[in-house]
């Protein structure tokens, strides 16, 4: 296999490693400056430059993508798929993760477990989201901070309030979720490759600081992770779009919060935590891809006329309950399953004898006039009614009849 590694930093720690692992298992590898690549467009042909010259074939790459350089960074790796080399992880996933916010929409769709967070931009609904969260004590968070930076603990609500309005003040958009006390001072780092958690480290902050990054002082140790930790940190990397991920979580009452999706997680730490491998068991999941290059269904499937793919909820009362997927009448439609989300689990190439059962969702290709028939109307969504506290008069005037 011919390996690039795509990074600004090639003596760096993650960097090295990677490369050490490569060479050792026999593959041809190349650390490419990220910042050193020209990107040609020409009708049916995409190609790349370094060091403006015309780039060699690759069988695949590991993109190392710094936050500073995100936008060319995945316009780089976003070419090489268009090229077909494969990457573990997409231009669209590393972009997901990189924005907190962005990453924190796509995963609240699904049943994962996350903190209460909210974004506002006007000053006066500042206090009514920090009371929609539970209030004081909230954490304060940049959209694209790395290694704890950006990350402020506000004791009360004036405090929050003034550091919102100092941040947004200076430009910047800031995040306001729920301080998740059981979990203060420590967390959990699961590292994902391809789907499944190759290792993990619960991470201990030190003194008086509460972020536990090891950038920060943190010190780390090696656990053995809780299936709900592990199925809750290979779900948030596949629905990201990535194979290759560290995943933060805390330890809440409510089982793991997720914090965090990096697509670029250090390696120093987690092996340092460990004495794994992580390196050799990255470069040897790539290896066994590389014929499988990320494919985006919707592009390539959405060529044909009137055809492209749709998810498809089987709702409570319907016909396809209790029938099985070659019963069901969808392949004599012109549909097709691909995969099957049943709850946190995920069937892909489910078997035409599988059951269907209420509240199943169908990832489908086929005929979009078929699937529109499908898809039942939305229903409006149920809003969430406080109970308000009564006068402790009026509870007595009640009482009195």
């Amino acid at each position: 296999m011919k390996l690039g590694i795509l990074s600004t930093a090639p003596r760096c720690y993650s960097t090295a490693r990677l490369r050490q692992a490569a060479e050792e298992r026999g593959h041809k590898v190349k650390v490419l400056n990220t910042l050193r690549f020209g990107l040609d467009l020409e009708e049916g042909e995409p190609s790349l430059y370094f060091r403006s010259k015309e780039l060699s074939e690759y069988d695949a790459i590991l993109p190392r993508i710094g936050a500073s350089i995100t936008y060319f960074g995945t316009a780089v790796v976003r070419q090489f798929e268009q090229m077909d080399v494969f990457t573990p992880n997409s231009a669209n996933g590393i972009s997901n993760s990189r924005d907190k916010l962005r990453s924190l929409q796509i995963l609240s769709r699904h049943n994962l477990g996350m903190p209460h967070t909210t974004f506002v931009r006007d000053r006066a609904d500042v206090l009514p989201a920090i009371e929609r969260i539970g209030g004081a004590p909230v954490i304060i968070k940049i959209l694209e901070g790395t290694q704890g930076v950006g990350v402020i603990l506000a004791e009360t609500t004036k405090v929050a309030e003034a550091i919102i309005e100092t941040l947004q003040s200076a430009k910047q958009n800031v995040l306001v979720q729920r301080f998740v006390k059981e979990s203060k001072g420590r967390d959990i780092r699961a590292f994902i490759v391809g789907d499944t958690v190759v290792g993990a480290m619960r991470r201990v902050a030190q003194g008086e600081e509460f972020r536990s990054n090891v950038h920060r002082g943190g010190k780390a140790e090696k656990i053995d992770l809780d299936p709900a930790f592990a199925e809750t940190a290979v779900r948030a990397a596949q629905v990201l779009g990535l194979r290759v991920a560290g995943v933060d979580m805390l330890e809440g009452k409510d089982g793991p919060q997720i914090m965090e999706v990096n697509s670029s997680p250090g390696l120093e730490g987690i092996e340092g935590a460990t004495k794994l491998d992580i390196a050799g068991a990255i470069v040897d999941y790539i290896a066994n891809q590389v014929n499988f290059p990320e494919i985006d269904l919707r592009q390539r499937m959405t060529v044909s006329k009137g055809y492209g793919v749709a998810d498809i909820i089987i709702p409570e009362g319907s016909t396809l309950v209790g029938q099985t997927i070659i019963d069901s009448g969808l392949r004599e439609k012109d549909i097709v399953v691909l995969n099957l989300h049943r709850g946190t689990s995920i069937i892909s190439n489910p078997k035409g004898s599988r059951e269907l059962e209420a509240n199943d969702k169908l990832l489908c290709y086929g005929k979009l006039e078929s699937m529109r028939d499908l898809i039942p109307a939305k229903e409006a969504r149920k809003r969430k009614v406080k109970a308000k506290k009564l006068d402790p008069q009026m509870v007595e005037e009640i009482k009195a009849g």
